[in-house]
């Protein structure tokens, strides 16, 4: 399974960064392998208006299946469910402990978003 985790660095011990849309980047995480990879997501950190929707088209675009974030907003939202991906908000920690506790089954599936659009913003 392909996860994308957002993050405030470029590694697994970056931490996990609370911002869906605006996150700096994203680590592509494959769980089957454990490789893993990193995405760019500055064009969505100043952007006026629209981030969650491009962010989330950008984790469609990386055949991701799930999210790992601290929080979604609920254009994001939307879009990632429409994209078919499943979102677990509330991680915290770096961007590995996050995907371990996901592997334990500790990280609860969102059923909405969890907080008001712009959140986050610059």
């Amino acid at each position: 399974m392909k996860l994308v985790i957002t993050s405030l660095g470029e590694t697994l011990v970056s931490p996990v960064d609370q911002r869906f849309g605006r996150a700096r980047y994203f680590i592509l995480y494959d769980t089957d392998t454990e490789e893993w990879s990193t995405h760019d997501n500055h064009q969505n950190l100043n952007a006026a208006q629209g981030a969650g929707i491009q962010a989330g088209q950008k984790v469609v675009e990386l055949g991701a299946s799930a999210v790992i974030t601290g929080h979604c907003g609920p254009k994001a939202f939307i879009t990632l469910r429409a994209g078919g991906i499943d979102v677990f908000s509330g991680a915290s920690g770096t961007v590995k402990e996050s995907i371990d506790a996901f592997a334990k089954g500790e990280l609860k599936k969102a059923d909405d978003s969890d907080v008001d659009g712009h959140f986050g913003s610059v």
